[in-house]
């Protein structure tokens, strides 16, 4: 893809048109870090872009942005948004932002110095000429800021904040992925405008936590939305964790709090985006239902309150049904690792086959970390599930309800029930053939005559 998007900046140069590399990809390769994409940023207009590259897609075109196919046999590079295109956009100044995320009006200019001014912070505001070397046009100081290890905003933090509310999200992201430290002026900027974060859209703002999430920095990203201020915009459910008291004796490491930003602190890079969520909102339900009982603090239906709390959420944010889905079941089933040395050999068989049950067993292990520290009860299930074949956990079903019916029972909510006894047989063992099957559903449900 550099290769790519290095013959988009020899065509343009060639047709006479100044383009350089701009943002992330300057920025990345500067840290010795391979691009997941490249931007393009040049003095050509998107007419004249798409009549260079006849195959070009105006997706923003009104704001100067086109994308550029990458050559049919060019493999796509992985975590890319666009990952076989490049992001050409045409040198701009940005008049005015009245919905807080996309400018009202924008004017095309020939000045690469003009067009960075409108960037958000000065590492992303870089330039870099691929014909020359890779030599760098730094007209915001963030080479010494890429030294310093500092986000800062370009200009007037206020007038970036405002212009765009996402930034703020994106500044605390970026902060984390780095381990950088947000400029105070900066910082100070995102403290007071906070609020404005509900003028940004949810899927952008679920999409913006998910990345804090599965970044690898989870910890440090969440704690800075805790002190910017936008933790009690976002996720105010989360933010009440804080103070809400454990029992020492389960959880020795602190409050509600503390709990989840160990569990945060243990999601390594690329971790599935539902257990990332499923990990920050696992006991979401504790706040609620705190109470000091006489013998210790209790939270009597905290998964219950939980579930429901969690299902609020990823609607709000508006999360696929499939995503919300799991991450509803991974705050349901979290606790049930508690008993699974005492379960049935039917109930756990049902909750081996649990869908994506790798997640399951993950935010145990790492629930378990960040509290008593035994992981007795992984260990337990990780053997079992080893060891149990698929066959086993999923049984070809014996009986139908066709098989019910020839059998003399009439059709009802009861087949349901019925069935779902001769499958507890078979994953018990005592059933194993379907004479057996028909055997067991007629001692264990009379015909009535």
């Amino acid at each position: 893809m550099r290769e790519h998007a290095t013959n988009i900046v020899r065509e343009l140069r060639g047709r006479g048109f100044q383009a350089y590399f701009a943002g992330g990809c300057v920025r990345d390769t500067l840290l010795g870090v391979a691009p997941a994409d490249y931007d393009v940023a040049t003095a050509a207009t998107p007419p004249e872009v798409m009549r260079i590259f006849p195959e070009t897609y105006a997706v923003g075109a009104q704001f100067g942005v086109v994308l550029v196919p990458a050559p049919h046999d060019t493999p796509p590079p992985a975590h890319s948004e666009h990952p076989n295109y490049v992001e050409v956009a045409t040198f701009r100044c940005d008049l005015s932002y009245s919905d807080g995320r996309h400018p009202d009006e924008v004017r095309y200019s020939k000045d690469p110095k003009e067009d960075v001014q409108r960037r958000d912070f000065t590492i992303n505001g870089l330039l870099m000429d691929p014909l020359d070397g890779d030599r760098v046009l730094d007209f915001v100081g963030g080479r010494d800021d890429l030294k310093a290890h500092i986000i800062r905003a370009i200009g007037d933090p206020q007038q970036r904040f405002q212009e765009d509310k996402l930034r703020m999200l994106r500044a605390v992201r970026f902060a984390a992925r780095l381990q950088y430290t947000i400029e105070p002026r900066t910082f100070a900027a995102i403290r007071e405008l906070a609020p404005g974060i509900h003028q940004v859209s949810r899927e952008r703002v679920r999409d913006e936590l998910t990345r804090m999430l599965i970044e690898g920095h989870a910890r440090i990203a969440f704690e800075l939305l805790d002190s910017t201020g936008l933790l009690h915009e976002v996720l105010p459910e989360v933010e009440r964790m804080k103070g809400v008291e454990q029992p020492p004796q389960f959880h020795p490491e602190g409050d509600v709090w503390v709990h989840t930003l160990l569990l945060l602190e243990k999601l390594p890079p690329g971790v599935s985006r539902t257990l990332a969520w499923g990990a920050l909102l696992h006991d979401v339900g504790k706040p609620p239902t705190f109470r000091v009982a006489p013998d210790r603090i209790r939270f009597d239906g905290h998964v219950e309150v939980g579930v429901r709390m969690a299902e609020v959420i990823c609607h709000r944010l508006h999360f696929s049904n499939d995503d919300t889905k799991q991450i509803i079941e991974l705050v349901a089933n979290h606790m049930r690792f508690a008993d699974v040395e005492r379960m049935k050999e039917s109930t756990l068989k049902r909750f081996l086959r649990l869908p994506r049950f790798d997640e399951h067993l993950e935010l145990h292990r790492i629930d378990s970390l960040s509290s008593h520290g035994n992981l007795s009860l992984y260990d337990f299930v990780r053997e079992r599930r080893s060891r149990t074949s698929e066959e086993e956990i999923r049984p070809t079903l014996l009986l139908n309800g066709e098989d019910l019916i020839r059998l003399g029972y009439r059709p009802g909510p009861e087949f349901r029930e019925m069935l779902s006894a001769v499958e507890d047989a078979q994953l018990e063992g005592t059933v194993h053939t379907r004479e057996e099957a028909l055997s067991f559903v007629l001692s264990q449900f009379p015909l009535v005559s």
